[in-house]
């Protein structure tokens, strides 16, 4: 959870900043402030493209743990099991 408002936080900050030099760029024919304010936008992006393959990899790596304890389980019964004589 403190992740996500990390990350929304940030995309939002960027995207406040990117738009708001986009704008001072066009207003005040400054090519420098539009460069900046593109550049934000796409780091903007970058960061929520990001952030979605990491919730893709924790997604797989909670599978892979669940199945690690399912096979620890059954080879935990295997062993407890008496022989057969």
């Amino acid at each position: 959870m403190r992740g996500r408002i990390a990350t929304l936080i940030a995309v939002g900050c960027l995207t406040l900043d990117g738009v708001l030099l986009c704008l001072a760029g066009l207003w005040g024919s400054r090519p420098g402030l539009l460069a900046g304010g593109a550049v934000c936008l796409v780091l903007a992006v970058v960061i929520v493209l990001y952030w979605r393959r990491h919730r893709a990899r924790l997604e797989e790596l909670r599978q892979a743990r669940l199945e690690v304890a399912a096979e620890a389980r059954a080879l935990r019964d295997l062993v407890r099991k008496p022989p057969l004589s």
